[in-house]
């Protein structure tokens, strides 16, 4: 039954009172633990939708079948709808014929037993390892961006840019993901943020050099950079799916791997240290997920018009890593890029 089912409702118990947006989002993901709500998840299953006792709601959604657009899309519809038509809401109850709830009763033999306590001990470690920072940068957001002519997506890449590089004092291969669901059967490619346009402006915002008109410039080369690849992604002219159908087709045809696929420079551009996504909303909501690898951060962002939220999480067992470290830095960079924009030089056709 559980295996046919398009969708589930796991009813939390009450998670505690005044929980911060970072409890509630590493609760959602991994329900606290065994031994809270830990064991009313089935990961398996594409969308599951969590509601608390004490009203922390969410959804959890499996990678595989979608991409976070699609559920932010189904989210905001449901809420759309309970907000705009609560009369819509009692009428489809009422009428409603649904069966009754049945309670599946389940056969474990001791090995099962054994597996589900060994499986609980791996999650215990799993919950304790991840590090979460939920952020609501309230300085400004994707209009005061859009103001100074600037796509606010590439504006934020470049933030995070900063911030890593900040935080450690080098760059790193990042991930962004860009939808090329415009072709049939399209998913996504991947923005390399990490353009060499990034990282003379960062290095620029961080030697203590400060130069206002150059910095300006540097700052508009980043985001010009970071846009064009982002539309090079979107329109499939982007490397990663290239690369990716050339090796599979190997594979397929049981051929040799080409070189490349050995190449240490190859091996280092696919160790995603940053990765990141942006999942625009039109209600108040954000979404997050895990690093790609260990020593990695995931950077979840979501624009709104006059704040952004960021998701930032890592895990604890790296030394290398610190999510609260890292938003310290994202929040000190985003102040910086509005200072460094508030004194722009005026050019004649602003004059004009």
């Amino acid at each position: 039954m559980i295996e046919r089912c398009l969708c589930l409702v796991c009813l939390d118990d009450a998670s505690g009172p005044e929980l911060s947006d970072s409890a509630r989002a590493m609760l959602m993901l991994h329900g606290g633990g065994p031994a809270k709500n830990g064991g009313n998840r089935w990961y398996d299953k594409p969308m599951q939708f969590v509601v608390g006792a004490d009203g922390c709601c969410g959804v959890v959604c499996e990678h595989s079948p979608f991409e976070g657009i699609v559920l932010v899309q189904c989210t905001e519809y449901l809420l759309k709808y309970m907000i705009g038509s609560p009369s819509k809401l009692v009428r489809a109850a009422s009428v409603s014929e649904l069966p009754a709830p049945r309670r599946l009763r389940w056969k474990c033999t001791p090995e099962i037993h054994k597996c589900l306590a060994s499986s609980a001990d791996t999650l215990k470690r799993l919950v304790r390892n991840l590090d979460i920072n939920v952020h609501k940068f309230y300085e400004y957001g994707k209009e005061f961006i859009k103001k100074q002519k600037m796509s606010p997506d590439a504006y934020i890449q470049v933030a995070l840019q900063l911030a890593y590089y900040r935080c450690h004092g080098r760059p790193v291969s990042t991930y962004e993901s860009a939808s090329i669901r415009r072709f049939q059967q399209g998913r996504v490619d991947n923005i390399r943020s990490a353009t060499p346009e990034a990282l003379a402006f960062v290095k620029a915002m961080t030697d203590g050099k400060l130069s206002t008109s150059t910095d300006f410039l540097l700052l508009q080369g980043a985001i010009n950079a970071q846009t064009k690849y982002m539309i090079l992604a979107i329109t499939g002219l982007a490397i990663d799916n290239h690369l990716l159908g050339l090796r599979e087709i190997a594979h397929e045809l049981k051929i040799e791997k080409p070189e490349i696929f050995n190449d240490e420079g190859y091996l280092i551009s696919n160790q995603f240290v940053l990765s990141t996504s942006q999942v625009p909303t039109t209600v108040e909501m954000f979404c997050c997920y895990g690093p790609v690898v260990p020593n990695g951060y995931g950077a979840c962002y979501n624009p709104q018009s006059e704040h952004i939220i960021f998701s930032v999480s890592s895990f604890h067992e790296s030394s290398q890593t610190c999510s609260a470290e890292f938003v310290k830095c994202l929040v000190q960079g985003l102040l910086h890029m509005r200072d460094l924009l508030s004194m722009k030089p005026v050019s004649q056709f602003d004059k004009a």
